[in-house]
């Protein structure tokens, strides 16, 4: 009977977040009690229940469900005990255990902690979570706390979203979160999803500034659409501090600041600082600049280095780069070309621009060069190997200077260079093959003994006076 009279009568002032969001503390109606109780403790009454407690908030659509509860009244704490269900219109938590503290209008929830952000669709999963709830005079956001390396899938969902997006994984010692938008990390903190991973010791996300760092040996991994049939193309990226462009939850920009270092499929570029642009999941453009660390990107057959550069490559394909101030750049025809054979060419600005083609012992296309232009106190060293050379006597050499060089390829070999503004330069052919019967007969030559000198012939007589 007097279970059945206080689930009836019993109304406690207990903090849960509102369906209005107006911060204040909703009317907790008890709904159903089996068993109850009640104390008093000086001028304090003190509540129980147990055997499955129901309750919601009045004039909300928010529910309370555990299966035992207690109120203390001079505490003004409320525990819940057992399979405990808080659900609002923000918020679906599940915990085992749950105690909420009026004073400072803060919830503690331990073991088997799920909280689901009904806004976001961000899920936490952890041993323990803090949560700190709108108030009037106290807070007007959100707070969350998590420790012991909570999991959160961090979504970019919204209520008007059809299909549910793929969620950034975060795991971290200790997370932070304030409001829907904003986070922090701290302790080996992760962010893993199928076309992203990153690593640092502790990060940013700031969702209202559109903006994301990470400190601490931070590194950033991409790696492209993982369509059924499509090539992959990953890149990494790390530097001493690396910040995220955020948009709509989604990353469209990484950027290395300080001892950076961008290593992809078949390049890698170091410089002081790198800026990859990303769109669709896929590399589209990247950006890079120092003076303690100039430019300098790396590949199989080229290289390149200025004070800076903007490469293009839409889709994760390689179409252009463009190089700016004392730029250099040098080119192998194949992997066997011998140091002594390679081309380079110098410039104010270099720009080169790659088509692709299909690697016979990849499933990848790679990046050839089709053209190089150099403007500004332009000079080249270039080798013109005759195409059916079975002598083996070495390419035509040509060194070239002028207000513009411009160098096409054709397939792995120079086709032509056109030199324009001032221009000069030397040309060499290589040194003739001498015939191997002319090797014969200087050899033989060189090996006949000498002939003998002839005798002095004797003075001629004197004549008779």
């Amino acid at each position: 009977m007097l279970s059945a009279i206080l689930a009836t009568a019993l109304v406690l002032q207990v903090p849960v977040d509102t369906a209005q969001g107006n911060g204040r503390p909703c009317q907790v109606a008890i709904d159903n009690m089996p068993r109850a109780a009640q104390s008093l403790t000086g001028p304090d009454t003190n509540y129980f229940g147990a055997g499955g407690v129901r309750a919601h908030c009045l004039g909300t659509g928010t529910t309370i469900a555990a299966d035992s509860f207690a109120h203390y009244g001079a505490t003004r704490r409320m525990d819940l005990v057992g399979h405990v269900a808080i659900r609002d219109t923000g918020l679906a938590l599940d915990a085992n255990f749950v105690s909420y503290f009026l004073r400072d209008e803060r919830l503690e929830a331990h073991n088997n902690v799920v909280a689901v952000n009904r806004r976001t669709g961000t899920v936490l999963r952890g041993p323990n979570l803090k949560y700190w709830r709108v108030a009037q005079g106290v807070r007007d956001t959100v707070e969350m706390y998590a420790t012991q390396r909570p999991t959160v899938e961090y979504r970019q969902s919204t209520p008007s979203d059809s299909a549910q997006q793929e969620p950034y994984i975060i795991v971290g010692d200790r997370l932070r979160f304030k409001g829907d938008d904003r986070m922090w990390g701290g302790g080996k903190v992760t962010i893993d999803r199928s076309d992203f991973a990153s690593r640092s010791d502790s990060m940013l996300l700031d969702q209202i500034a559109g903006f994301g760092v990470l400190v601490g040996n931070p590194s950033v991994e991409g790696r492209g659409r993982t369509t059924t049939g499509d090539a992959v193309k990953n890149y990494t990226l790390v530097g001493t501090r690396i910040e995220l462009t955020l948009a709509q939850r989604d990353i469209r920009a990484v950027k290395a600041l300080g001892q950076g270092k961008a290593t992809g499929a078949d390049w890698t570029l170091t410089a002081d600082t790198i800026d990859l642009h990303v769109a669709n999941r896929q590399l589209q453009q990247t950006f890079a600049w120092g003076d303690s660390l100039r430019p300098h990107a790396i590949s199989t057959l080229y290289t390149i280095q200025a004070d800076s550069m903007a490469i293009d490559s839409p889709d994760e394909l390689l179409k252009e780069s463009r190089s700016f101030g004392k730029a250099f750049s040098t080119a192998k025809r194949d992997s066997l070309t011998p140091p002594k054979e390679t081309d380079w060419i110098t410039g104010d600005t270099l720009t080169a621009r790659f088509v692709q083609e299909q690697d016979s012992t990849a499933s990848r296309p790679r990046s050839r060069l089709r053209q190089i232009v150099s403007l500004g106190s332009a000079r080249a060293l270039t080798h013109h190997p005759e195409k059916n050379d079975t002598t083996h006597t070495g390419p035509a050499i040509n060194y070239s200077r002028g207000h513009q060089i411009d160098v096409t390829m054709l397939a792995d070999r120079i086709d032509r260079v056109i030199v324009a503004g001032k221009a000069d330069g030397v040309h060499l052919e290589p040194r003739p093959v001498v015939p191997v019967d002319s090797l014969k007969r200087a050899h033989a030559d060189s090996t006949r003994p000498a002939p003998a000198v002839p005798p002095t012939p004797p003075p001629p007589p004197r004549a008779n006076r």
